[in-house]
């Protein structure tokens, strides 16, 4: 039957692996605004815990378990804390350099995945991974080269590094985890947000504390934080993950940044200029490309 075949489930991973990628470019578009009041460390903590009433919910009303097995915490546990080191990492970098260009420069990711998923895990490299890497590769040249004048903030380019690399290990995590392989995947994302955001909490002391939303706005932006690029970006990665793999899924992350860049233009009064807009079409053609190429593959 169609509904069933590889290549309608190969289409189904595209579609998931996209909406999880536009989804998590609107980070800077809810975070951004926070910041004249909050600290980064502070909107994680509403972003993170927030969701986890949000899963629970969908865990609920579908009658499924709640609390892991029990050789299912210590997984849960890596891969939340992976995954709360790479939003901390994300988020400060947002304090140096404009958010279109730090969502950008994130997409360094795809590339650490398909490396790790080489190096460690024997994955076959196609040649076809190869052209779409390239495509993006350019395109992210071409969108990380300041203005006249300016330059790349070294510590934000250093954050970004490490948040796309602990990002990278957790997208290998999901795929090569037997455990978390097993585990519902609302189920797995409500304890990585739980112990992800233990990380948050744990800083606080060292980050001058809590501070919390002064605003209707300010509680509607970490509201929004805690339902877009975290609940249904993260429910989206895990789908698209189990469907295609991590490296197609993180090539698809050239969405996030041009998401990113978007609603940066749009909202947060950044400008683009037409090398950008043309770095933006390279990556959008890598993304055709990889979809093209696993329908092509699927055969």
């Amino acid at each position: 039957m169609p509904a069933t075949s590889p290549q309608g489930g190969r289409f189904r991973g595209y579609v998931f692996a996209a909406l999880a990628a536009a989804f998590y470019g609107t980070n800077p578009l809810f975070a951004v605004p926070l910041y004249g009041s909050m600290d980064a460390v502070s909107v994680l903590v509403f972003r993170y815990l927030l969701g986890i009433p949000l899963l629970a919910a969908i865990i609920v009303g579908r009658s499924q378990r709640l609390l892991p097995l029990t050789g299912e915490a210590l997984p849960l546990a890596v891969s939340g804390v992976i995954m709360g080191l790479s939003s901390l990492a994300l988020y400060e970098a947002y304090r140096f350099m404009n958010a279109g260009l730090a969502s950008t420069l994130l997409f360094m990711y795809p590339v650490l995945t398909s490396l790790l998923m080489t190096l460690f895990f024997h994955e076959k490299f196609r040649p076809l991974t190869g052209v779409c890497l390239a495509l993006a590769g350019a395109g992210l040249v071409l969108l990380m080269q300041p203005a006249e004048g300016a330059g790349v903030n070294v510590t934000g380019f250093v954050l970004i590094f490490l948040s796309s690399l602990t990002y990278a290990v957790y997208l290998v995590m999901v795929k090569v985890s037997r455990a978390l392989a097993l585990i519902p995947p609302v189920r797995s994302l409500l304890w990585q947000l739980l112990f992800g955001g233990l990380v948050f909490v744990a800083i606080l002391p060292w980050s001058g504390g809590l501070t919390l939303p002064g605003s209707f706005f300010a509680w509607a932006n970490v509201a929004s934080l805690a339902l877009f690029p975290t609940v249904l970006s993260l429910i989206f990665t895990l789908r698209a993950i189990a469907a295609i793999g991590p490296t197609p899924t993180a090539i698809f992350g050239a969405l996030e940044p041009v998401t990113a860049v978007s609603l940066s233009l749009l909202f947060l009064g950044e400008s683009i200029t037409g090398r950008e807009i043309f770095g933006g079409c390279l990556i959008v053609a890598a993304t055709l490309l990889v979809v093209a190429g696993g329908r092509e593959n699927a055969r």
